[in-house]
């Protein structure tokens, strides 16, 4: 058995260096313009709500009047502040400015959500925010990187950095739950073949083994299929906002997946285990 797997390890070997290597000459080629692509895939769902909450103002501050009985005034002011808070979260977050504050914005109207549409309940969607609140995570976690460069420019650190290792930690295992959400249960050849291989990838990514190779694949994974299934400029009434709403949910986990790309695992990885052995 070992034999076997030995032989196995040596035959798939060549392949994973050559993809890791051809991974790094992208990585390397697109270091520059990597991390603010990943910023704005990853903002892309609350920018669209923020937006979308200005063209259905009306309908949205109705839903939550008549959902909770909170009167036109409450319902309106929920409103503005997902219109304001979203837009104003977004722009810090891409300016770099104050990005540990944005985040907790981004999160607090994230929360707010959750209980005023009772997202609470239905676990597809919310894991579909826990996505989310792992991306704002691996934001603050870069955030903090940029932080400690900027102060302690050109000084060695004996400091192993444990809060940005553990957000990077966090902001992993919270990505994996996207794609719980999108996992769909049926005998279509396609649809085994992209729940097989994007858990494979999701949990590799997970335990943080070969960890930019495989969130490198698992981004260009869910882009393809994103443009396939979510394609909703061809769709008409309720089915495009639905696929609208898909489209950018999943395109902000793939920015999250891009950041753990620009930054690595952390510490508390195979990858890094690696490394120390």
């Amino acid at each position: 058995m070992q034999n076997t797997t030995a032989s196995r390890q040596s035959q798939f070997g060549p392949w994973v260096d050559k993809a890791e290597d051809l991974a790094d000459k992208v990585l390397r080629k697109s270091k520059i313009i990597l991390p603010h692509l990943a910023r704005i895939c990853l903002i892309s769902t609350f920018l669209e709500d923020g937006i979308r909450m200005w063209f259905q103002w009306q309908l949205q501050a109705n839903f939550i009047q008549s959902t909770w009985n909170c009167g036109t005034i409450l319902a309106n002011v929920f409103v503005i502040f997902n219109l304001v808070g979203q837009l104003a979260g977004c722009f810090m977050v891409l300016k770099r400015v104050q990005v540990q504050w944005a985040c907790v914005l981004l999160g607090t109207i994230m929360i707010l959500q959750t209980l005023a549409y009772e997202i609470l309940w239905q676990a597809s969607y919310l894991c579909r925010y826990l996505a989310l609140a792992g991306g704002l995570v691996l934001v603050l976690a870069e955030s903090k990187e940029e932080t400690k460069r900027s102060i302690f420019a050109g000084i060695p650190s004996l400091d192993s950095n444990k809060p940005k290792t553990y957000l990077q930690l966090t902001g992993r295992v919270l990505l994996v739950l996207m794609f719980l959400s999108l996992l769909r249960f049926e005998m279509a050849p396609l649809q085994i073949i992209q729940n097989v291989v994007g858990t494979i990838l999701v949990l590799l990514i997970a335990v943080g083994f070969k960890t930019k190779l495989t969130a490198l694949l698992l981004v260009v994974w869910l882009t393809v299929f994103n443009f396939m299934f979510n394609a909703w400029w061809y769709a008409n009434g309720a089915m495009r906002d639905y696929m609208k709403y898909d489209f950018f949910q999943t395109l902000s986990v793939i920015g999250g997946l891009l950041l753990v790309v620009a930054l690595g695992p952390g510490g508390v990885s195979m990858d890094e285990r690696k490394k120390a052995w």
